[in-house]
């Protein structure tokens, strides 16, 4: 065994060579794939869907906030990787019980970076990691500077409506993307009312595709709450992921850079 601190701070004891791994998070499952790790991920969530041809063949325990802990028993998984904000906490601490359970904390594109180091050491895939954070991180290097970014709204629901305010990962990446977000002072995902929304004067609606699926269905009703805002629709994946998907979201702003335009 070993001993692996998360980013929460953790003392986490963690076999040598991690065979049987659970992964309750999305973004972190695709990451192990892209880590050549297919044949030790023991499960995985529900929505845990990329990559779509590997992860079908894998057992699913639940959501990611509501666990199936007999599955996972039988699973007999030997180390767990979950995330602060993706899972939830009772579920956690009961897994903690019996099991090695790493924990992620991601806010930056630096926690993201820190992540997939810790991961690429603990299951010895170090080169990998690098490889891949490397990548990432030239791609980001690339991107051009916006010298006035637009005010930007990103919403992950509706009824109530909710958006991507400060402490949040998004909101990373919005700045990244060339948008100042008009809700940052806000904390975490905030329910707003369409006149507070108003009164933060955004020039741009980001309607999310994930939690809440928005579609084109939507884009009128959101229009006429904002008449002077361009409303698009955007992939939540590219926003909020912060494994290897990463690799995909320069490219994918300077298209939505494009498109505003």
């Amino acid at each position: 065994m070993k001993i692996i601190t998360d980013q929460l701070g953790r003392q986490v004891k963690v076999p040598m060579d991690p065979k049987r791994i659970l992964s309750l998070v999305p973004s972190q499952t695709e990451l192990l794939y892209d880590l050549d790790l297919t044949d030790r991920i023991a499960g995985i969530t529900k929505f845990c869907v990329r990559p779509p041809e590997l992860v079908k063949l894998k057992p699913k325990i639940g959501g990611t906030k509501k666990f199936n802990f007999d599955l996972i028993d039988g699973l007999k998984p030997d180390l767990i990787l979950g995330n602060k904000e993706e899972n939830y906490k009772e579920g956690i601490e009961k897994l903690a019980k019996k099991y090695p359970v790493w924990i992620s904390d991601i806010l930056s594109l630096e926690d993201a970076f820190a992540m997939m180091d810790m991961l690429g050491e603990m299951l010895n895939a170090s080169r990998r990691a690098r490889l891949i954070r490397d990548h990432i991180q030239r791609l980001f290097a690339a991107l051009p500077g916006h010298t006035t970014p637009k005010r930007a709204l990103y919403f992950i629901w509706k009824e109530p409506w909710m958006v991507a305010a400060g402490e949040t990962f998004i909101n990373e990446m919005l700045g990244l993307a060339g948008f100042e977000n008009a809700a940052q002072n806000f904390k975490r995902y905030p329910e707003l009312q369409p006149e507070e929304m108003r009164n933060l004067d955004p020039e741009v609606i980001l309607l999310s595709s994930e939690p809440y699926p928005f579609k084109e269905k939507h884009l009128q009703p959101v229009k006429d709450i904002f008449p002077n805002a361009q409303v698009i629709l955007v992939d939540g994946e590219i926003f909020s992921w912060y494994g290897s998907r990463l690799q995909y979201a320069p490219d994918y702003f300077r298209k939505i850079d494009q498109l505003l335009s």
